[in-house]
């Protein structure tokens, strides 16, 4: 199907399965990754930070299900903020599509000056505003071209990722069992730094402090149902994208984990740069801080890129049902929604602008709301898939019928839902991140606010006939 101009209402389905594997895999693969991870396994202890990523990945795969039922029986571009508005309610459907809106547009702003810096190590001398507008151009084009074009390109940044990660579990685990020795000359580690202490060094409530940023690493997985709205296939290319990345997640961040808390004592991770510059600086890999600069740089500007997809594509299916200005729904000839693009990189440019100019008001509000959307989002997610269940077999439909579903209904979902709701009881414990409850509350709050006092004063609030339940 052709992508429409201006007065057309469908994007293009040009995303194949293979886009739609690699989006959802590179979307969780970032600098939580490559950098959160030392500071995980310096507070948590080893088996603490290997414990915390196993409950984050069980979490993660608890939403996965619930979203590949919800989109795979309802695959449209506008995903869980569709699937909020028609299952929970208008209400909740406008507050997650503004909150993960804003949320996703933050991060891409702040990505940006994340890339410039990073350019500094090969180019002191150039100012970092330079490379951060040309990203802005590039990201700004591979998304402005075509669908085709983000899914190649995002491809080969989660490519390079994951090749990197091999690599690395690889080194590790023969530099742990001394096929390759330490430039130190210690003897091979083997697993004395997992178990030559205590399990928890730190107690187990520093395991609990760190799961809200274990978890945070893993969000990113439900791009996969906003690209649903132009996946090739859906109904094949969903189910097959949460079998597969669940698995490889779980197998890719696990394994490392074990790898870097086998080879670096607990109490020096994370202190002074990734970790997996640490291993390779330990075995003498040649380069290794270049090699995992522009590792890390491949990582923010995948997470720049997805993020600028994923809020384009929400602001787009809001303006289509007048939840956001329906002067935002014409689409390029293309089938990309440019208006949607070119409102979400502004505002991208001026969020980064209020880090130098408010930093300890609007700023700070800014990056509250962005830590707390993942949680909601997935909150909101398993709420929609048990409410749609519920409606399903209300209305006389077999389980059958349903070309792909979550387990063990409706143990599956309520699971989901308290534990993400227990995360934010762990923050108002840390008095560090409690003003970020309060900030993102609040504005949640005021997205209902808004909805009930200017959007139910519209007409044709809610789904459109261009977004069916298949």
């Amino acid at each position: 199907m052709k992508g429409r101009k201006a007065e057309g209402i469908h994007l293009t389905r040009a995303l194949k399965s293979r886009h739609i594997f690699m989006l959802s895999l590179g979307g969780v693969i970032g600098t939580g990754l490559f950098m959160g991870s030392g500071v995980t396994i310096n507070q948590g202890g080893p088996v603490g930070a290997i414990l915390a990523y196993l409950v984050a990945g069980f979490l993660m795969y608890l939403v996965m299900v619930c979203l590949g039922e919800l989109s795979v029986q309802m695959p449209v571009s506008g995903s869980f903020q569709a699937h909020a508005t028609k299952f929970i309610g208008p209400a909740t459907g406008f507050m997650i599509g503004w909150v993960y809106w804003m949320s996703w547009a933050t991060t891409v702003g702040l990505e940006f000056t994340a890339a410039g810096m990073l350019m500094e190590r090969w180019f002191p001398g150039v100012p970092i505003w330079y490379w951060s507008a040309l990203f802005v151009a590039v990201l700004f084009g591979i998304n402005a071209l075509a669908t085709r074009a983000f899914g190649e390109a995002e491809y080969w940044f989660a490519g390079i990722k994951v090749a990197a990660i091999l690599g690395f579990i690889i080194v590790g685990v023969l530099v742990i069992f001394g096929a390759i020795p330490l430039t130190s000359g210690a003897p091979a580690p083997m697993m004395s730094n997992l178990i030559g202490e205590s399990l928890f060094p730190n107690g187990l409530s520093a395991v609990f402090a760190v799961m809200m940023t274990v978890v945070y690493a893993f969000q990113g997985c439900e791009i996969m149902g906003v690209a649903a709205g132009e996946t090739d296939q859906p109904e094949k290319s969903i189910p097959r994208a949460v079998r597969n990345v669940v698995f490889r997640v779980l197998i890719f961040y696990v394994l490392a984990i074990v790898v870097l808390s086998a080879i670096v004592p607990w109490q020096q991770a994370g202190l002074m740069e990734s970790p997996f510059v640490q291993v390779f600086d330990m075995v003498g890999i040649p380069f290794a801080a270049d090699l995992m600069n522009f590792v890390i740089l491949t990582a923010i500007l995948s997470v720049g890129n997805s993020g600028l997809y994923a809020s384009t594509r929400i602001l787009w299916a809001m303006s289509k049902t007048g939840m956001a200005p329906r002067s935002l729904s014409p689409l390029s000839s293309r089938g990309v929604p440019l208006r949607a693009l070119f409102i979400t990189l502004c505002f991208a440019l001026v969020s980064l602008m209020t880090s130098f100019v408010a930093a300890d008001t609007l700023f700070m509000v800014l990056m509250a709301v962005s830590g707390m959307s993942g949680t909601v989002t997935w909150i909101v997610i398993a709420l929609a898939q048990y409410r749609f269940r519920q409606q399903f077999l209300r209305d006389g439909g077999q389980l059958s019928e349903l070309k792909y579903r979550a387990p063990l209904y409706p143990l599956v979902p309520l699971l989901c839902i308290t534990l993400c709701s227990s995360l934010f009881v762990f923050l108002a414990m840390d008095e560090t991140q409690r003003p970020s409850l309060y900030w993102g509350f609040g504005f949640i709050a005021l997205c209902y606010v808004a909805y009930f006092v200017v959007q139910r004063k519209r007409q044709g609030v809610g789904l459109e006939p261009d977004m069916p339940v298949a």
